[in-house]
């Protein structure tokens, strides 16, 4: 038996019952089953959506984990466009798809990277928005400007003044949210933006580090430090090295850990901003 499956289709089969239906599995949209303890993937639960919606298109999150985009969870709500029952589970978007947004991945329909964006800044919170896209971004690039075209497109559509918020600091190189949150941070307190993902050699070419963020024109830069650096001797002992090569190239790093709080984190950048150089003016 395939999971998810009809369960209607399962009984005019042969299949099951309607009583072994009923006592072994379990709906998650309307008409369509799992076995009673299993915990669907967010993939299994895509296919429960296209079987109970078989002319919809996947969008929004949904739509970006089937790109490839990362830190997407099993349960988020499944989002379609197009003529659907509203049920729990599925958020049903009332709204038109021009031609040339809609592509097939592995068999199902789904809104094209740049429409996902759009449809993800319109919807979301705009730290939210940012780092979905940036997740997008970084999985399956695209042109932002392409984004800004769909909202020509589509005038007067309801979250245009979040869209517009959210894209200018859309960058595809943060690896992370909190890479996101971090590059929002500096943004958002008047930080000139700062690059991603600036790679960090020696004077022969060796390699030291690949930096989260920095401004390269004052060699500061700013590093979400995860979990690897504290339980990995290995990391550990090549983040030592690296450490003590960028202190004799006059690099300043900042290192942010998820206890630290975001006034401090900005006013350290701040300081050393200024410290080398920096007027203390937007860009």
């Amino acid at each position: 038996m395939p999971i998810p499956f009809v369960g209607g289709d399962a009984v005019a089969a042969g299949h099951l019952t309607r009583a072994q239906l009923r006592h072994r599995f379990r709906p998650i949209f309307h008409g369509i089953y799992v076995p009673r303890l299993h915990q669907p993937t967010l993939r299994e639960r895509i296919d429960g959506a296209v079987l109970a919606a078989p002319s919809a298109v996947i969008s929004g999150v949904a739509a970006s984990a089937l790109h490839g985009a990362r830190w997407v969870d099993d349960d988020v709500p499944v989002e379609l466009v197009g003529a659907c029952r509203r049920q729990r589970g599925l958020v049903v978007r009332d709204e038109t798809l021009a031609a040339g947004e809609v592509v097939e991945v592995d068999g199902i329909r789904v809104t094209t990277p740049a429409r996902t964006a759009f449809d993800l800044a319109r919807h979301l919170a705009r730290g939210s928005a940012v780092a979905r896209i940036d997740a997008l971004l970084n999985a399956r690039p695209f042109a932002v400007g392409d984004v800004e075209l769909l909202a020509k497109v589509h005038r007067g559509v309801r979250g245009l003044t979040r869209l517009r918020a959210a894209l200018p600091v859309v960058d595809g190189g943060a690896e992370s949210p909190k890479e996101t949150w971090l590059h929002l941070l500096f943004v958002d307190a008047g930080l000139p933006k700062p690059t991603t993902q600036v790679v960090i050699r020696t004077e022969s070419g060796r390699y030291i580090r690949r930096i989260d963020m920095c401004w390269e024109q004052f060699k500061v830069g700013a590093e979400y430090d995860g979990q690897q650096h504290l339980t990995e001797r290995s990391q550990y002992t090549k983040d030592v090295w690296a450490n003590r090569e960028l202190q004799r190239l006059n690099w300043h790093v900042i290192h942010v850990i998820k206890e630290d709080r975001g006034a401090d984190i900005v006013a350290h950048a701040r300081d050393t901003l200024l410290s080398r150089g920096w007027s203390g003016l937007p860009a």
